[in-house]
């Protein structure tokens, strides 16, 4: 093997900082992702998070294209708010790596990640194999989860789901949220592909919840190859809205009004459904409960910051912001009517003024044109490259944004944090700030914010 992490290893030591230990898993690695689980699975057995997962536990693992943090965000709340202990795992982070790794809704510390970090890496030099930063901290979070004794562990795909780590955990409930084009390069170019790919984490007779109506042929032949049962929206089960409080969620079995939660309707609805379909004992009073407390940063996230309206959504591809786009609407009737019964209703009209960064990899003429043909007041836009290796520079979304919008509404920043600050220093207190495009953007921003001690 050319990895010379193995005949010379040099692992941080246990005073080692987790920022310490994050960086050294993101360079013992050839390539940031490789997906397969060859190289996984033994260090997986060495550590035995899988045979911990088959003890006592239920498995929820959710795998599709947009809506997967949400939907696990929903399933937990509602495990946790029934009294069971409750792992959940999520990827990517906006803010610290912590939150990828909960347990009862709370982050689980520096101390437990590192200490998890080290048995992963000693498991890994034992069984003389390489493993990604995804892959490690993957393990890392099962071992926790193993170690913490959860009664259910609700999981997040991070890429497919055939080949993620996290597949390498028999799920007893598996839940695709949708499939649309996204990650070309790893997953196919097409749906049936993607949807192949995404319905690796079926297993035989379990259940699954489909949360889209159209299906791809390829999801339809491994339900039947592995006789699933499954629940799909628009047959099986449904939802509508009744009023800005409540909504209606339905299926063969019960009709449910219930509290509106911060989060989609669609995701809950098919988190819902999960739970429903689950031998878990989850009554109405934990569900409600649930959907009253529940939230996730960057999702839809509707803020009051230092006088300023803010709105952070992960939207990152067509179809993530068709999801932006429906739920954007209304609020933005919501917020110019009560900005117009606001003090400063004399002012200048309300106007939507946009903070936006993709990575290059992503598909960004057609994310712009849906943000640019809705007809909403989106005044200027404020860009930037993230500090990542996959960004798109911000020549390149210049050079797309100016074939959509007047060039002078658009303001080129070298650092995300100094669009940032520009965008809050011109924007009037009745604007509606939208941030979106990437994880990283998300993050980037609110960092930003906490570093001026804004949010």
């Amino acid at each position: 093997m050319s990895d010379t992490s193995l005949s010379n290893p040099n692992s941080p030591n246990e005073n080692a900082s987790l920022t310490e230990w994050l960086d050294y898993m993101q360079q013992i690695h050839v390539s940031a992702i490789d997906m397969g689980l060859s190289r996984v699975l033994p260090v997986a057995e060495a550590l035995g998070v899988v045979q911990s997962a088959k003890d006592d536990t239920y498995v929820f693992t959710v795998a599709g294209t947009n809506g997967k943090g949400s939907t696990t965000a929903v399933i937990a709340q509602m495990c946790q708010a029934a009294g069971y202990k409750t792992a959940l795992y999520q990827s990517p982070h906006l803010s610290v790596f912590n939150e990828r790794v909960r347990i009862n809704g709370e982050m689980v510390s520096d101390q437990v990640l590192i200490a998890a970090f080290s048995k992963v890496e000693a498991a890994r030099l034992q069984c003389e194999l390489t493993l990604s930063f995804f892959e490690m901290t993957t393990l890392a979070a099962l071992l926790i989860f193993a170690e913490a004794d959860c009664d259910v562990w609700v999981l997040e795909v991070g890429l497919g789901g055939r080949l993620d780590v996290v597949n390498i955990i028999d799920p007893d409930m598996a839940v695709i949220t949708n499939i649309a084009i996204d990650h070309v390069d790893w997953l196919g170019d097409n749906v049936e592909d993607i949807g192949a790919e995404k319905a690796g984490i079926l297993r035989d007779d379990i259940s699954l919840i489909y949360g889209a109506i159209e299906m791809p042929d390829s999801v339809q032949q491994a339900i039947d190859k592995h006789q699933t049962n499954c629940y799909q929206v628009g047959q099986d089960f449904s939802h509508r809205d009744i009023d800005a409080g409540t909504w209606q969620y339905s299926n063969a079995a019960v009709t449910m009004q219930l509290p509106r939660p911060a989060l989609s309707l669609t995701n809950t609805a098919n988190a819902l459904s999960a739970v429903l379909a689950s031998p878990l004992n989850i009554d109405t009073d934990a569900i409600e409960a649930a959907l009253q407390t529940v939230k996730l940063a960057g999702r839809f996230d509707y803020r009051e910051i230092d006088n300023r309206y803010w709105l952070f959504d992960v939207a990152h591809n067509e179809q993530g912001v068709e999801f932006l786009l429906a739920q954007l609407l209304p609020l933005w009737e919501q917020h110019v009517a009560d900005q117009n019964t606001a003090e400063h209703a004399d002012s200048a009209p309300a106007t939507i003024k946009m903070l936006f960064s993709m990575l290059a990899d992503k598909d960004i003429e057609k994310v712009v044109q849906r943000l640019t043909e809705t007809g909403l007041p989106i005044s200027e836009w404020f860009i930037a490259e993230i500090d990542y290796p996959r960004a798109a520079s911000t020549e390149h979304l210049q050079g797309i944004l100016v074939n959509h919008v007047d060039d002078a509404q658009v303001h080129e920043f070298e650092r995300l944090q100094s669009a940032t600050y520009a965008v809050r220093a011109v924007s009037q207190p009745q604007d509606l700030i939208v941030v979106c495009g990437s994880f990283h953007t998300i993050g980037e921003a609110l960092s930003a914010l906490d570093a001026d001690n804004l949010s």
